[in-house]
């Protein structure tokens, strides 16, 4: 073989390797994703609807707890008011046990279906297929439905926060934001809502069937955490572990005394641990697991 016959062959793979990485389609960027599962989630009609359901139910429970105190409140002066606010009660109707099921149902029902919707109709498959790297894919994904949702907590608890006290205050038993333990409460109730959708999302990544997901959500965030005592030790542990526990420390100050009680550097670990776990949950059961 001649030396023109080598550097000819040469050239041409150099040539055919450069206009291979021309036309190949460059990797989309982590904004870009981001962007698109935006538009994704802005688009599902279904997901505007079901958080504005959510968001009127929530707020429309806690109004009108605060609504009837005011209604059936008899005047017991400046010592009952005063014994009223300091058990804590105005804080607990702020944001009532009841309203809270309601947003931690409702916000991983979101969390779930945005995932789950791609399973079930196989849009997932063309996903992949246009970006076959699931990491930053999901991630996007994560991030956009933690943002949105982190969003709609913080309108729904501070609305919550408002809307009761101003109704309390008309009998002279509302509390403001600098009361003892109100930024707690509304920043742990506004955390409930990712917290709910990241652990949806992370069951839908597992189970992918839409009834399956849902009712392993409220197993997981609901009933079980109701199960479990503070009276035994290790009930009290596992039942610390749970969010819904750790938002209850704040919203009831003025729970009776319980034997192995939480602690508020606790609570706020699991607020904060949960949504990481359920994050890489989501990212390893997509990954991992055919489609």
């Amino acid at each position: 073989m001649t030396e023109t016959t080598v550097m000819t062959e040469t050239t041409g793979k150099a040539a055919m390797a450069e206009t291979t990485a021309t036309t190949t389609e460059p990797r989309a960027r982590f904004g870009d994703l981001v962007a698109a599962e935006w538009l994704k989630m802005r688009s599902l009609r279904s997901t505007s609807w079901s958080l504005l359901i959510a968001g009127l139910a929530v707020v429309g429970i806690n109004v009108g707890t605060a609504y009837d105190t005011y209604h059936y409140w008899t005047d017991e002066g400046p010592a009952g008011r005063a014994r009223y606010i300091r058990d804590g009660i105005p804080l607990q109707e702020a944001f009532t046990a009841n309203s809270s099921l309601v947003l931690v149902l409702a916000s991983g029902a979101v969390g779930a279906l945005f995932l789950v919707a791609e399973f079930r109709t196989g849009l997932i498959r063309t996903t992949f297929a246009a970006v076959p790297a699931r990491r930053p894919l999901m991630a996007a994904k994560l991030l956009v439905t933690a943002a949105v949702m982190t969003v709609f907590g913080a309108v729904v608890a501070g609305g919550s926060f408002w809307l009761t006290q101003a109704i309390l205050a008309g009998r002279g038993i509302g509390v403001s934001i600098g009361h003892p333990g109100a930024w707690s409460l509304v920043v742990a109730s506004a955390l409930l809502a990712p917290v709910s959708a990241l652990v949806g999302m992370a069951l839908g990544a597992l189970l992918r069937q839409s009834g399956t997901t849902l009712v392993a959500l409220f197993v997981l965030m609901l009933l079980l955490p109701v199960a479990l005592s503070d009276d035994r030790h290790l009930t009290a542990v596992v039942g610390h572990a749970m969010p819904y526990k750790a938002w209850l420390f704040f919203a009831e100050p003025g729970r009776p005394d319980v034997l192995f009680p939480s602690t508020s550097t606790g609570a706020w670990l699991v607020l904060a641990i949960w949504p990481v776990a359920a994050a890489a949950v989501t990212v390893f059961g997509v990954e991992r697991r055919d489609l």
